[in-house]
């Protein structure tokens, strides 16, 4: 498949599958079984793997401060049901944190951890589980919940995020700091580039 072809093929791929999950929300509300369903339609997509080569995702410049770069696929006019692909290619760690919408992570390429946590009177935060995304694999998440990722050094990852309100909308988002024992804002994210053409 030429790059062209690819382009094209891709878009399609991504429009079909951000209408299958308008479906969902819309039949089902935001719900976990929702959520479910959403991540296994987005792992769907994530197995088309001819159409999102690592190679059409241009990494971060050597010199820049932030290790990835997040690329905008599908958005409404209304920023809702907002799909991205983020590449990472270098260490990446987050605080726990909420997201104030749902959203789906599945993996593309490489591995991506995910700790979950609860929050807790005493301690601020208490890790509940851990998820590997990965190739295959998801994670999901009600706008409450709470997350951390950790990518390693070495590692490239390549990842769907999709949200049920795109990022730079969300202005309420907190994260936990751990050294302070509070909870400050989250400023929604900016940067964020436009689904690239093929190479």
């Amino acid at each position: 498949m030429d790059a062209a072809a690819r382009d094209t093929a891709r878009r399609a791929a991504i429009a079909e599958c951000v209408g299958d999950i308008r479906a969902i929300e819309k039949a089902e509300g935001t719900t976990r079984p929702a959520l479910d369903r959403i991540q296994a339609r987005l792992l769907e997509l994530a197995a088309r793997t001819e159409l999102f080569p690592v190679s059409d995702f241009p990494p971060p410049a050597p010199d820049a401060e932030r290790k990835n770069t997040l690329y905008r696929l599908s958005e409404d006019a209304d920023h809702r049901f907002a799909l991205y692909a983020q590449l990472c290619t270098g260490g990446v760690r987050t605080p726990a944190h909420d997201h104030t919408t749902w959203a789906v992570i599945v993996g593309l390429h490489g591995s991506e951890t995910n700790r979950l946590y609860q929050r807790d009177e005493k301690a601020g935060v208490r890790q509940t589980d851990e998820v590997v995304v990965e190739p295959g694999a998801g994670v999901a998440f009600m706008p409450d919940d709470l997350h951390s990722i950790e990518i390693e050094p070495t590692s490239t990852v390549l990842n769907f995020h999709m949200y049920g309100l795109a990022l730079e909308q969300l202005h309420g988002r907190r994260y936990y700091k751990e050294s302070t024992g509070e909870w400050l804002h989250f400023p929604a994210s900016s940067g964020i580039r436009d689904l690239p053409a093929a190479a």
